[in-house]
């Protein structure tokens, strides 16, 4: 059976992260079956199809994604009842479960790693990457650790060899190049879609292939580790191992597959996405994530130029239209909150640039994403000390830039602005103590603005965040213009305003947003001045404030409008 219907076109997708969703057995952590009490809330909100952060069974160093069993479910999520339950339930509710497939690296507790590690000439020996050193026992080169702990290399005195570690030091990257290993991961692959799961979102799929001479990363600052990007990204046979995928396993399922594509600009990523090349149906970009970025990467106190929001995002539908396919995202578990990041958490806006960002991004081509808490515009958390947060990145580089002597201030700026943390406070339901997230304490702390942004306060308010995106999920299930439209950039120089059309048959849609906090003015395009015009929605409930033939609007602060052009 292949996907020929390409169902995942219409699909509209809601990330679960496990840990932090619904607690039902009141231990603090997010389980199963607390997923499973919130399918009819997810099923009236209108999405099809979840995404499901790693369940597995895991040592949980970077929250499950070092995987220690890929057959197994994590103690503290359930066991696999609950989640046959799980997927029985949301089948019958008519949303498809997609499990999150971490297989770039696993646990140094999985039993492929414990023999590994034991010898160099064992059935494991081949199923990671290890190195001699070189002469003068240091790494094998200098690419530096993702996770900002220092080498990507750590030296393994019972083989006298050094292993590959793109992330954590307890996740040693597998071996793509062993075709034991490639099988391994196919048959677990077949293991749960032989259990009805729905595909696959691919963790860090980009960097599976390596070069094989593996280089020192010539930019690196002296006395400074390099990019572990430069041998990893999209390696020599990247596709090759994708292609192999395809024809082993995911051509004989009706699935949806993603891939996370760290560090792919927009031509390497049409060979992942084109359909002729029978790899996945779509990837992770991350070149709108980066418009912040500064001297120190994501960690950063900058404000983005909204010209460079709509020059990566345009670019992107540009491209990959009629010969691609997009994903459409603002934040994820890796992500702050896009309302802090992209919109204002001031209060005073956070409904309408919540709804504002959800207009401009899920009116384009793509599947949308829509991460938990979305829906009600949960914000950064800015913890006071480091002590507060719990990924392993945040505190890795909270010790790197004190090693570099910089301000506590300062370093706790670009924790508060950046920590994957902020993703993960828990899904803020109600006004309840631990806001009916759990009874007990939660794993990690709640954001302390749960009391007034909460699903129960949402959905009772006069303007409902989570009652816009039910309208904006509905409308693109209705709407071809949404769907197979083309996209056409307007005014890419705005500082103020992202607008662009969708065309589709004749039929237009005009979508505008507003990214300042202040009123500002958009001049209605030449070519659509002299026709009639629909309002389609808008996050305002008063009148669209125009002049009095309607060729000038008059955009009120983080305003979204949609109009439908005849």
């Amino acid at each position: 059976m292949t996907n020929k219907n390409e169902w995942w076109k219409n699909a509209v997708v809601y990330q679960i992260y496990p840990q932090s969703f619904k607690d039902s057995n009141n231990d603090g952590i997010g389980d199963i079956n607390g997923i499973r009490e919130k399918i009819p809330y997810l099923k009236d909100l209108g999405i099809n199809v979840i995404w499901l952060n790693p369940i597995y069974e895991s040592p949980m160093v970077d929250n499950g994604y070092d995987i220690s069993d890929y057959y197994k479910i994590h103690e503290s999520y359930g066991s696999m009842e609950d989640f046959d339950n799980l997927l029985k339930e949301a089948h019958d509710s008519g949303i498809k479960i997609i499990m999150d497939l971490a297989v770039c690296a696993s646990s140094v507790e999985h039993k492929w790693f414990k023999e590994s590690k034991k010898s160099r000439n064992n059935k494991y020996s081949d199923y990671y990457i290890w190195k001699d050193p070189k002469p003068d026992g240091s790494a094998p080169n200098n690419w530096g650790s993702i996770f900002g702990s220092g080498s990507a290399w750590e030296y393994c005195g019972e083989r006298e060899q050094y292993y590959l570690h793109l992330f954590a030091v307890e996740q040693p990257d597998l071996n793509w190049e062993n075709p034991d290993l490639r099988k391994e991961v196919y048959d677990n692959m077949e293991f749960w879609l032989n259990k009805g799961v729905d595909g696959f979102r691919l963790d860090s799929i980009s960097l599976i292939s390596k070069n094989q001479d593996f280089p020192d990363d010539p930019n690196a600052n002296k006395n400074d580790y390099g990019s572990p990007y430069f041998g990893s990204s999209n390696g020599p046979r990247v596709h090759e191992f994708l292609q192999e995928m395809y024809d082993n396993v995911l051509s004989k399922y009706d699935v949806m597959t993603v891939g996370e594509a760290t560090r792919t600009p927009v031509d390497k990523a049409l060979l992942y996405c084109q359909p002729e090349r029978k790899e996945l149906n779509m990837v992770f970009q991350f070149d709108h994530m980066h418009v912040d970025y500064g001297k120190f990467g994501r960690y950063s106190d900058l404000k983005f130029k909204l010209s460079d929001l709509k020059e990566t995002m345009f670019l992107w539908q540009k491209k990959l239209n009629g010969v691609g396919w997009n994903s459409l995202y603002w934040d994820n578990h890796d992500q702050p909150r896009f309302v802090s990041r992209f919109g204002n958490d001031n209060p005073k806006y956070i409904k309408q640039s919540a709804t504002m960002l959800a207009t401009v991004l899920y009116f384009q081509q793509g599947t949308p994403f829509i991460y938990q808490g979305d829906e009600i515009g949960m914000t950064n958390v800015s913890f006071d000390t480091i002590d507060s947060y719990k990924d392993i990145e945040a505190h890795n580089m909270y010790r790197k830039f004190s090693d570099m002597g910089l301000p506590n201030e300062e370093i706790m700026c670009y924790i508060h602005n950046k920590s994957r943390d902020n993703a993960r406070t828990p899904m803020q339901w109600d006004t309840n103590l631990f806001s009916g997230f759990s009874h007990a304490k939660p794993w990690i702390e709640l954001n302390p603005n749960y009391p007034e942004i909460n699903v129960e306060n949402d959905i009772k308010s006069e303007f409902s965040i989570h009652d816009y995106y039910k309208d904006i999920i509905k409308y693109r299930k209705e709407s071809k213009i949404v769907r197979e439209g083309d996209f056409k950039e307007i005014s890419p120089e705005d500082s103020d305003i992202f607008s662009y059309t969708r065309t589709y048959e004749g039929h237009t849609l005009l979508v505008l947003g507003s990214f300042s906090d202040k009123k500002v003015c958009y001049n209605i395009p030449n070519h659509l001045k002299d026709f009639n015009r629909e309002l389609v929605i808008s996050n305002y409930d008063s009148n669209i404030e125009q002049n009095e033939n309607g060729s000038t609007l008059y955009l009120r602060p983080y305003e979204a409008i949609v109009f439908y052009v005849q």
